[in-house]
């Protein structure tokens, strides 16, 4: 007799393993947890198998009736219900992860790895920008994300006329959408060549010297320098070493040693990452100390020796000075934005040297290993800290000048461009 719905709700369940028969092969079978699951025998290639509709009473007797009806219409058709149904749900599990992994989830995934190899200041930037993507395009699988999306998410910053944040963005969709590649979870890179899309940048060089003159000038004003000891140390010492200007006012005493005349900025330093917290790029970077360099940190050592901080700020010991002191400082003396700013040494430094390539017997790549441009081919790097060393050294060091002048000279600076330091 087939059941029916007074039946079911009379049915009690005393533990004891049960079936009770419906129809056409439908049966309410009774657990030993005293579950009620419907449930279907059948015959497919030759083996018995068992399909399951579900627990009743959240499966009705007439719903189960109906996905019976279904099995059998699959099997007349030579269709195994029990694989379809197994299949249905892989692909319905499928569909479910595909939806939540997202573009924030695999940026989030791809920060964790990189997270080390960026500075403090650099972790920030880089995390409000993929919140800047992450409002567009954040909660869209990553499987799904087209060129178009990307770009929808970057024009609105372009047209507010920030083209070198449009810029970066294009540039952290790319990152993650290589990530993503690389681990197999896309095929192929939807942010591939939007930069080429967007508006070029207008590259604003710091303001710098280059002519003679003007740097001998510069360097005789920083050696007259009338403000606090720290931050003419600092300015005086920055010419001779073309150091970024956190790399130098973060610098430890523990990281130099005068004795061989050697300077390792570590690749992270654990306090003020904000100010003076490693490298750039995260890389160590070995710095040879002409001998004027030295005799000025001798010199400052009497002053702030007895501290960790090569360059302390005024109002406290565990920080160093401020990249405003040092630009103040060059104000101070009379030099205004549109002449020369602290990053503009190094600009000095690059642009004069590598006009002096052949004259001096200057290497283009020794050069960018002295300021600290990153190689991006490891084995290279380590074959050229090694081997470039010794001419850094030289590079760094004052030399005699040729001819009939008696003077020295920084390697960048020409005969006639200073008095001796």
């Amino acid at each position: 007799m087939p059941l029916n719905d007074t039946m079911l709700r009379n049915l009690k369940s005393d533990g004891t393993p049960a079936k009770l028969a419906d129809s056409e092969g439908l049966y309410l079978y009774l657990s030993a947890s005293r579950g009620k699951l419907w449930r279907m025998d059948y015959r497919f290639g030759g083996k018995r198998k068992t399909l399951s509709f579900g627990a009743y009473p959240v499966v009705s007797l007439k719903e189960a009736r109906r996905k019976r009806d279904k099995a059998k219409e699959l099997l007349a058709n030579d269709i195994d219900p029990g694989a379809q149904k197994k299949a249905a749900k892989e692909e319905a599990a499928a569909a479910a992860r595909e939806q939540a992994f997202t573009f924030a989830v695999v940026a989030e995934e791809w920060f964790a790895t990189k997270q080390d190899s960026y500075a403090a200041a650099n972790i920030k930037k880089k995390q409000w920008l993929i919140s800047l993507l992450n409002e567009r395009i954040g909660e869209m699988p990553i499987t799904k994300l087209t060129p178009g999306d990307i770009l929808g998410a970057i024009r609105p910053v372009e047209a507010a006329g920030h083209s070198v944040t449009a810029h970066k963005l294009a540039e952290t969709a790319g990152q993650v959408c290589r990530f993503a590649r690389t681990c197999g979870y896309i095929v192929y890179n939807p942010a591939d060549g939007l930069k080429e899309v967007l508006k070029p940048i207008r590259t604003k060089h710091y303001a710098t010297m280059t002519d003679p003159a003007a740097v001998g000038h510069l360097l005789r004003c920083i050696d007259e320098y009338q403000g606090g000891v720290v931050v003419g140390y600092a300015l005086k010492i920055l010419p001779y070493l073309a150091l970024r200007s956190a790399e130098l006012r973060g610098g430890r005493w523990s990281e130099i040693d005068l004795d061989k005349a050697l300077w390792i900025v570590p690749a992270a330093r654990r306090e003020n990452a904000k100010d003076g917290g490693g490298m750039k790029m995260r890389i160590a970077h070995a710095v040879p100390l002409p001998t004027q360099a030295v005799k000025l940190f001798r010199e400052l050592h009497l002053f702030t020796g007895t501290g960790e901080l090569c360059f302390p700020g005024r109002h406290s010991a565990t920080q160093c000075i401020s990249d405003m002191a040092l630009l103040n400082g060059i104000r101070r003396m009379g030099f205004s934005k549109e002449e020369m700013t602290i990053h503009g040494f190094r600009a000095m430094f690059s642009t004069i040297l590598n006009e002096k390539k052949r004259d001096r017997g200057c290497d283009g790549d020794i050069i960018d290993a002295l300021l600290a441009h990153k190689e991006q081919n490891a084995v290279r790097d380590e074959y050229n800290h090694a081997s470039y060393l010794d001419k850094r050294r030289e590079m760094h060091q004052l030399k005699p000048l040729h001819g009939t002048h008696a003077h020295t000279f920084l390697p960048w600076r020409t005969p006639y461009s200073a008095e001796p330091r």
